[in-house]
């Protein structure tokens, strides 16, 4: 079963402002969520009911729909920025 990919209106600004290589590599750790919305390494925020993947020094912050198999998307930024809202 594959999930469908939303995205918020913040993630996409802060994915455009990536460069290369990491914009890449961030883009195929999420579309490999569509088929493993829970991948080796994922955490569950505290908080918050959402996920969260490290790529490199970024980390992709997300929320699963388990029953309408969605995954939105919620923020994508360096560790150091991304938690700070």
């Amino acid at each position: 079963m594959a999930y469908q990919l939303t995205f918020k209106r913040k993630a996409i600004k802060a994915l455009q402002r990536i460069s290369e290589p990491y914009y890449s590599n961030i883009m195929v750790a999420i579309d490999n969520l569509r088929d493993n919305p829970r991948p080796h390494g994922y955490k569950k925020l505290r908080g918050i009911n959402a996920y969260r993947i490290r790529v490199g020094s970024y980390r992709v912050v997300y929320n699963v729909i388990n029953d309408k198999l969605v995954i939105t998307i919620l923020s994508i930024g360096h560790r150091k920025d991304v938690y700070e809202d």
